[in-house]
């Protein structure tokens, strides 16, 4: 069972890429939504499995964030490209910029022996899902060709900064408090 919750946690981290190809060279926007589709779902039954079985690890909690934040840039950037659109590659980079700042501050608690400042937690969990909804819906908005659908999108993309920025100001917070 852990490799398969490590398989998982890679599937997001490898198709990542296939996805990007898929949008910015193939257009096969249906393909990429549903390898998108399946690899958002991946990321939910990977911390389920291993909570479920009591397989969580270092290494997976270190690699699960990434492999989100990797499938993430990939399908930010693809959509920018595909839709020439300024106003999601500017909010993308606001939700990478928070992505960095965070790693940065798991970083430093790292070292500092303060790594339950930056733990995942419920807002951050539905920041991802919130993510990946959006990209979802861009992703098939493209596929259906609907204007409205992507349209529609940009507002979730609004939302997702909001909540993505909401949870790095908390762990700047956490982090930085002194008690």
């Amino acid at each position: 069972m852990n490799y398969f919750i490590q398989f998982l946690t890679y599937f997001r981290i490898f198709s990542a890429p296939i996805i990007f190809i898929f949008i910015t060279i193939f257009h096969y926007y249906g393909l990429a939504f549903l390898l998108f589709l399946i690899a958002s779902i991946s990321d939910y039954w990977d911390g389920f499995l291993a909570r479920k079985y009591q397989l969580e690890s270092e290494i997976g909690t270190v690699l699960d964030p990434i492999a989100d934040k990797i499938l993430v840039t990939f399908v930010l950037f693809a959509i920018s490209i595909e839709l020439s659109s300024p106003f999601i590659g500017f909010i993308g980079a606001g939700i990478l910029l928070r992505d960095f700042w965070v790693n940065a501050l798991r970083d430093f608690n790292s070292r500092n022996g303060n790594i339950d400042a930056t733990k995942v937690t419920f807002l951050a969990k539905i920041k991802t899902a919130i993510q990946f909804i959006t990209f979802s819906c861009f992703l098939l908005g493209l596929y259906l060709n609907s204007a409205l659908l992507l349209f529609l999108s940009n507002f979730f993309l609004v939302l997702a900064l909001i909540v993505t920025l909401q949870t790095g100001l908390s762990y700047t917070i956490a982090t930085f408090n002194k008690k």
